[in-house]
């Protein structure tokens, strides 16, 4: 249970507060950015919840979605993609993350369309381009804040049960505070019962020795 509360004060501490009715919005900038050893203009966008290795996973499960031939561990290259929003030819993708925080990474994409980077001034590429990181984007972030949720309703339930118990327990406890003062109440009466037939039987005693004494002295009277 301690192990829970931990996890939930974890979680609550790495989320934004949205009682003000905020939203996280995923904005995708471009940007000039180190990537396949050189600085190229790239899409980038903030992911929140989801850790670089989870999003670095998720990423390439996509790229081969595409028919791309995927490498690379701390740069991640799709070789000839076929996306055909952004190309009828293959194109190459580069991406790679950097951990912000706890709670945020950056993660940067290049799309190498032959020779050119792409960039805005290929206005329905780039489009194509940005709604792909955005939706994934938006996708790992509401993947990992949703199992951030469920981990936080887990410890949620099991306070529940904790409270249902202690409910029960109370219940419980009250009844037998019945219980004893039921029983309470008939000791008092078998203590007054008692010293009655005590004092009843005392009487019968004092009488039954009167009985033996003068029995003993008419004994004793014998001669």
């Amino acid at each position: 249970m301690k192990n829970l509360i931990l996890i939930a004060a974890f979680i609550f501490a790495s989320l934004p507060s949205f009682a003000d009715g905020g939203k996280i919005k995923i904005k995708v900038e471009e940007k000039n950015e180190k990537i396949n050893g050189g600085t190229h203009n790239c899409l980038v966008v903030t992911i929140y919840d989801s850790s670089p290795d989870e999003i670095e996973k998720e990423w390439k499960s996509k790229m081969k979605g595409y028919d791309a031939k995927v490498s690379g561990k701390d740069e991640i290259f799709a070789d000839n993609a076929l996306i055909k929003a952004i190309s009828e030819n293959t194109c190459d993708v580069y991406a790679r993350t950097e951990k912000i925080n706890d709670n945020e990474t950056k993660f940067i994409v290049g799309f190498l369309l032959g020779e050119t980077w792409l960039d805005s001034k290929n206005a329905a590429s780039y489009k194509a381009a940005e709604n792909i990181v955005k939706d994934f984007a938006v996708k790992m972030s509401k993947d990992g804040i949703a199992a951030k949720r469920k981990s936080a309703e887990k410890v949620l339930d099991n306070q529940k049960d904790d409270q249902k118990d202690l409910e029960k327990k109370n219940a419980d406890l009250h009844k037998d505070i019945e219980d004893y003062n039921e029983k309470i109440k008939k000791a008092e009466a078998d203590i007054k019962t008692n010293e009655e037939e005590q004092a009843k039987k005392k009487a019968e005693i004092d009488a039954q020795q009167k009985v033996v004494d003068e029995l003993k002295s008419k004994e004793d009277s014998v001669e």
